[in-house]
């Protein structure tokens, strides 16, 4: 457990000099120097740089996929678990831009397990995402005529395209950012032949 502000403050530097130099650029020595805390230190949270760099989405993973669990075990009617579901997700995202932008960017940089890791994490909160669409289409709300994959994968390419033009010192909010693409969606989801 990560629970030492050092971990916090190796990981802000670290995110901070990702983004600014690249993963690949970026030395372990620069991070404790940006961070102001010594190798041990940083040696002590953090095994590697490549663990870091897990660690970073890591946190948001963990994040999304506990407030997923606990937004579907209040149930509901599955429209309004899927909103807030959606737009959980995506404020989130916005909230850890710097740190998503960092790790589409460098994920590939991670070592063989790490990234095999991050596939089964991300996977499981598709996964448990995908059940949403489906239980609204056995309830005659969404189309069926197109793949759950796809439908998910229409959903995640705009989570995922958010750090190429979201600037959170623009016009639009988070919330207003997250509630219009989520109506987007869920208009796309709907079946033509459910009652309006």
């Amino acid at each position: 457990m990560r629970d030492s502000h050092v971990a916090d403050d190796v990981m802000r530097a670290a995110v901070d000099l990702f983004a600014t130099q690249g993963y690949a650029n970026t030395s372990v020595q620069q991070i404790v120097a940006a961070a102001g805390v010594t190798k041990g230190a940083m040696y002590h949270y953090f095994e590697s740089k490549d663990d870091l760099l897990f660690g970073i989405y890591d946190s948001l993973l963990s994040l999304q996929k506990n407030r997923l669990d606990e937004i579907v075990g209040r149930g509901g009617e599955v429209d309004e678990v899927l909103r807030a579901v959606c737009i959980d997700v995506l404020e989130t995202s916005i909230d850890s831009l710097p740190e998503g932008t960092v790790f589409f960017r460098s994920a590939h940089m991670l070592s063989a397990p790490r990234q095999q890791e991050v596939t089964r994490r991300r996977r499981e909160y598709h996964v448990e995402f995908a059940a949403l669409i489906e239980r609204g289409q056995r309830e005659g709300r969404y189309r069926t005529d197109i793949p759950v994959a796809m439908l998910v994968a229409h959903f995640f390419s705009d989570v995922h395209y958010l750090s190429h033009w979201y600037s959170p010192e623009g016009p639009e909010s988070k919330s207003l950012v997250a509630s219009q693409l989520t109506e987007l969606f869920l208009v796309s989801l709907r079946s033509p032949d459910a009652a309006a």
